[in-house]
This record gives structure tokens, sequence and C-alpha cells, in this order.
């Protein structure tokens, strides 16, 4: 079964790979956590935003990559403009869909709010965009998602699309538990449940 979990829209300024450091806010997101307990969303939901953020910032103009963790991959594009998108599914979720509803979207927004997103520095500032919750209920199901976009398959042609891991991502010498520690996206019940899990490697975390 495939299923997505997760879609970011962000802002980045002046950030590149080696500029870990840049300015990230997060204009909107919706979450799909149905298939976890009820008293597990919350920290999923706060883990999904922390990475978002982190490959967010990690991206380089222009580019899309792919990051795998566990059993999860996040699929990251950022335009030249610095709208940057982020969508977390499953290992089965095929990639080429994940990019085309990723660029899709994020055309949609850039029109829609084109000259209030570019000065937006705070997160939240489009929240509750109603386009976010149905594009992840439209994109569910990536058998039909994909007849609908079929005449866009140049994108798996044309397009070059790195494939990473976690550690990958990371600047030399940056441990993603520094991150963790370090990050506001995560309470302190969250930043425990990840040490926890990392210690007996059966982390439930997406993304």
């Amino acid at each position: 079964m495939c299923s997505l979990s997760d879609v970011d829209l962000s802002r980045v300024r002046h950030g590149t790979r080696e500029c870990a450091d840049a300015l990230t806010a997060v204009l909107s997101s919706q979450f799909e956590l149905s298939s976890f307990g009820f008293f597990q969303r919350s920290g999923v939901q706060q883990m999904l935003t922390f990475f978002g953020r982190t490959f967010t910032k990690r991206t380089d103009s222009g580019q899309r990559q792919t990051i795998q963790h566990e059993d999860y991959n996040c699929h990251v594009y950022r335009r030249a403009d610095g709208l940057c998108g982020v969508v977390a599914a499953d290992m089965d979720y095929p990639q080429r869909v994940a990019f085309v509803f990723l660029s899709k979207l994020m055309e949609e927004f850039g029109t829609e709010f084109a000259g209030r997103w570019e000065g937006q520095t705070e997160d939240d500032g489009f929240a509750g965009w109603p386009n976010m919750a149905r594009a992840i209920a439209e994109y569910q199901d990536p058998a039909k998602a994909d007849k609908i976009t079929a005449i866009q398959k140049e994108l798996e042609d044309t397009t070059a699309i790195l494939h990473k891991t976690i550690d990958g991502v990371l600047e030399r010498g940056v441990k993603l538990d520094q991150l963790v520690d370090k990050s506001n996206d995560l309470s302190n019940q969250s930043k425990m449940f990840y040490k926890q899990a990392r210690k007996t490697n059966s982390c439930c975390v997406i993304c």
C-alpha cells in the first residue's frame, strides 16, 4: 500500500548546501497521519516538520532530491525563486508522481499568492490553504494520480533527481542527534522519544 503522510511548502532565503543556517519559514503544511495512533500523531507531526525544515535548508536552488530514512522517503524540490516543497511518503510511493504532485502544488501556490509569500518570514503564514488538503487526498492513490499527470512524464526524462540518505544530506561532521537537540520544532517529549527510539533502533517516525 502506498501513502502520502505530509506536504510542506517553505520559503528559503540565501540557503545553499553550504549554508545550513538559512532562514526558512514554513508557509503552509498538511498532514495525513491516520495510520498512526492518536497519541503518536503530535510527535510524528513535529518530526515531519523538523525533517522538512532540515532538508529544505540543504537543497540547492533548482534541485530535486529524494532523501531516505528508514522505510520512508522525503521528496524535496526547491525552485530558483526560493519556494521549496517537501513530500513525505512511504517507500512504495512512486517518486515521479511525488515530484509531479509537488511541482503542481507549488505552481498553484506561487500563482495564487504571488507578491505575498516572497516576503513571509513567519511560519504558517498561509496555514489552512485548502489546496493542500485537496491535493494530499487526491494524490493518496498514486495509480489514479498517475493517470491525471501522465502528460507530464517529461519530468522523469529530463530532470535529474538526487538520491541520498540523511547522512548524505548533512554537512560533514554534523550529526542528526545534534540537530534534534537544537530544533525548535520539537518538544522535549518528542526529543526524548527520538533518543529512546534510536537506542532501540525501532523509531516509527516518518521521513
